[in-house]
């Protein structure tokens, strides 16, 4: 009897530790379960650009490898910059990992301009008045050799923020607004 006890707090004692790291938002569980580096392999597909960065040490985020990046995702229309959110750095890693690829996320639409989001806006019904991307917190890419499905379905997993699959215009997007898809 003894020992029926034991297993049974020892199984309640993951459970609680199961559901206290549940409660954590998703982000800083990704934080908490990794103490390696963090390296992404952009191309930009309005630009051209190519760039592999280490955004995170393995305990802080590198602000000029950030800087960086805020460059690659400018509104390539009016080269306009915005810091852009790293936890959408760490979702796309995350994303990256759960997928079991390192090959490079091609993006599509990074930040953009409040006057180019007016400008998209008025070219199509899909581009919300108060998008995330003039915000610096959404992306739309895809990632090469690997399709758009699995990208919707891991990124759906993941909880970590917005979800919108355009399988006829060939991205994904992801933001870091509230969990919620498209």
């Amino acid at each position: 009897m003894d020992n029926i006890d034991q297993n049974r707090r020892k199984w309640l004692g993951y459970g609680a530790i199961t559901l206290g790291f549940s409660l954590l938002p998703r982000h800083s569980f990704a934080a908490l379960t990794t103490s390696r580096p963090k390296i992404l392999r952009f191309e930009n597909l309005h630009t051209g650009e190519f760039l592999k960065t280490e955004f995170f040490d393995g305990r802080r985020y590198n602000n000029s490898e950030l800087t960086r990046l805020n460059h690659l995702f400018r509104d390539h229309r009016n080269n306009k910059i915005k810091i852009i959110d790293p936890k959408l750095f760490d979702q796309i890693y995350l994303l990256q990992v759960l997928m079991g690829t390192n090959k490079p996320v091609q993006l599509v639409s990074g930040y953009r301009s409040v006057e180019t989001n007016n400008a998209l806006r008025r070219k199509s019904s899909g581009v919300a008045k108060n998008s995330y991307h003039t915000h610096g917190r959404a992306m739309d890419f895809h990632i090469q050799g690997v399709e758009l499905n699995h990208i919707r379905k891991a990124a759906l997993k993941m909880r970590a923020g917005g979800v919108g699959y355009y399988p006829n215009s060939n991205f994904v997007h992801i933001d870091t607004g509230p969990v919620r898809k498209w």
